[in-house]
This record gives structure tokens, sequence and C-alpha cells, in this order.
């Protein structure tokens, strides 16, 4: 963790953030001042938090810091739509941004933890493991992030998917105080419908979800439609098995009438056949349900392939026999190593080869 003791004001949501100024002397006036000023303007210093009260400045400048997240490296794909970045925190640790620009509208994938536990096989992130949870200030810091650069063209953030690296649920507490604080009607006042928690099936956490009624998407990283061909790909399976995990689903769907989405990353021939399509529609038949198809982005530390493009079709077309509506998701930036993990795996391995041998 960041080995600054003081706070840092984008760690807290604007309840929190009344109650540490409540403390102070200062009341929800001059907790929505500096709420705006931080969301609204986006001050990123002391020095820009004009027109709070001197003694209100004192204190923060002496109790709390406006934690930023520094760009340790960026690149941008041939076609100019995607750019991945790849952000420092204050520990040194680094994690990974994606802004994709569609026409009309941007998109920015954000991760919740640097590294991932959930050991998914054909991830780069996956592969590195866990290295700790991210703070609620550092997943809303990609946010702001991004902003500034989107604001610098004239642009603005439209959609918010929370499946970058790391597993949202495995950090529920952070990931909601960030997601709090996103949807703030003060502040960033993004529509929760326009945010996407992706998981890949940590079924306490999809439970809560639909208990605490948050209104925001689901998506739910299946990629086999049995135990024992999940739990090849994604390890979390052996924990929540299918049928666990269906009922999670089903729970969610039903108590927020909500549609799901399942992603389904197609591998040539592992999990790309019409058998397997036949054995996923008959576990989705009669959920209000989406498949998300995503041919492979391959990895270093996976032999894997990307379906063929008559095999993707193929398998819609037993999607639909069962009437399970399918999106083949489009594939973005794999020049640039966007997918999950990639880039920040890609700049370690050149670090470890620049580095001089011992005699």
């Amino acid at each position: 963790m960041p080995s600054d003791t003081s706070t840092n004001l984008y760690d807290l949501t604007r309840p929190a953030l009344g109650a540490l100024l409540s403390g102070w002397g200062f009341g929800p006036y001059h907790r929505d001042q500096l709420w705006t000023a931080l969301y609204r303007r986006h001050a990123t210093t002391f020095d820009e938090l004009d027109g709070l009260k001197p003694e209100l400045l004192r204190m923060l400048r002496e109790h709390t810091r406006l934690g930023q997240l520094a760009t340790h490296h960026e690149s941008f794909s041939s076609d100019g739509f995607t750019h991945k970045l790849l952000l420092r925190l204050d520990d040194g640790q680094t994690i990974e941004t994606v802004l994709m620009r569609f026409k009309g509208r941007a998109t920015v994938c954000i991760s919740t933890q640097a590294g991932c536990a959930m050991g998914c096989v054909f991830c780069a992130t996956g592969q590195m493991g866990l290295s700790r949870h991210l703070t609620p200030g550092e997943i809303v810091g990609q946010i702001l992030h991004v902003n500034r650069i989107l604001r610098a063209s004239g642009e603005t953030l439209r959609n918010v998917v929370l499946m970058g690296m790391g597993e949202p649920l495995h950090n529920y507490e952070h990931t909601m105080s960030a997601v709090d604080v996103l949807v703030d009607a003060l502040g960033l006042a993004m529509g929760p419908r326009f945010i996407t928690l992706s998981t890949v099936g940590v079924v306490p956490g999809i439970r809560r979800l639909a208990d605490e009624e948050r209104p925001i998407h689901l998506a739910v990283s299946l990629h086999g439609a049995t135990d024992a061909e999940r739990a090849a790909l994604v390890p979390a399976g052996r924990r929540w098995p299918l049928d666990e995990l269906m009922d999670a689903c089903r729970y969610y769907s039903e108590k927020r009438k909500r549609r799901i989405f399942f992603e389904w990353t197609l591998i040539s021939g592992r999990n790309d056949t019409a058998e397997h399509a036949h054995t996923l529609g008959l576990l989705l038949r009669g959920m209000d349900a989406h498949v998300n198809v995503i041919p492979l982005n391959p990895t270093v530390g996976y032999d894997g392939g990307p379906s063929r493009p008559e095999s993707v079709r193929a398998f819609q077309d037993v999607l639909t026999s069962y009437d399970v509506p399918s999106t083949v998701r489009q594939r973005r930036g794999i020049d640039i190593d966007a997918g999950c993990g990639q880039l920040k795996a890609t700049v370690e391995r050149r670090s470890r080869r620049s580095l001089p041998t011992s005699a």
C-alpha cells in the first residue's frame, strides 16, 4: 500500500468526505464545494482549490493529499482508436487502463486490483498473480486520468467497464466505493446504466450486488458450460461450481429485473465447437441473458489461439436456436497488447532484458 499515511481525498465517498470535514467543524456546504472542485473542475493540486475557506484549505494541506496516477508507459493502436496506459501507483505498482474510442462515444476499461488471484489460464493478468487490492481513489483515479485526456480533445467519457486487471468482486468494498463516487450527482455524475462490472463468477459478490440493488450492469466470464471445461480455463470454477454460479445469476436477474451478460472467450478447438455451443445454449435457455463472444486475444503464457470467423458464426447460430442472443465483441488494440495484463507483462519483460548481467 502507499507509504503516505495522509488521507487521499479520492478514496472518500461524499458522505465520508462530509464526516471528515465535520470533524474539523465544516458543514455540508463546504463538503459539496470541495467535492465539485475535485470532480467537476478536476482540480489536481491544493492551489487549484480556490474559493475554499482558508482554515479548511490549511487542514486539507496538513492532513490529506490528492493522489494522482502517473503514466509509466502508453501505446496507441495503429487505427488511432485505442489508447493503452500503464499507470504507476504511489508504491511503484503498475496497473492498466484502456481508452477505446468508438463513433460518437468513448469507453474506458479500468482495473480494480494490481494483478489478479483468479488465475484464468488465458489471461495475462491471471498469469501474474495478485499483488494487492486497489484503493477507491486508485480506481477513481483512472477515470480522472482518462477524463483529462478526453477533455484536451473536447471529448467526453460515456462508458466505464470494470474489466481490466483484477476481480472487482474480490475487492468488493473498494470497488463499490469507487462506483459510488462515479455516479454521485454532484461529481462525475455517470449514469449507472453506462457502468458494467465483469466477474469470473464470485458467487457471494453477485448475491450481495443483487441485495444492495446497485443499478449497474453485470457481466459474468463463463468460457465453459460444464464444470470440468470451465475449471480448466477458470480455476475459480472449482470454488464456485456452475450450479451455484447459475443460481446466483438467476437470483441477481430476477431480483434486479436485469439482463446478465455472459462473456465467452472463443479458443480454437477448446470451447468453440457446435457441441460447446449446444451445452451453453441449454445452460442459458430461459434466462434473460446475452452472450458476448470474444475471439481469444493470444498471450505469451498460453498456447491457445482465436477461433476462425466461420467457427464464430457457427457458434452464434447454435445459440440463436436456443433463443440466446449473442454479439461478437470487437477486439481492439491487438497491435498494442491491449488485452488485460498484456502491456504490463510486455514492459516488465523488456525491463528484465535490459538489466545488466552479473559478471
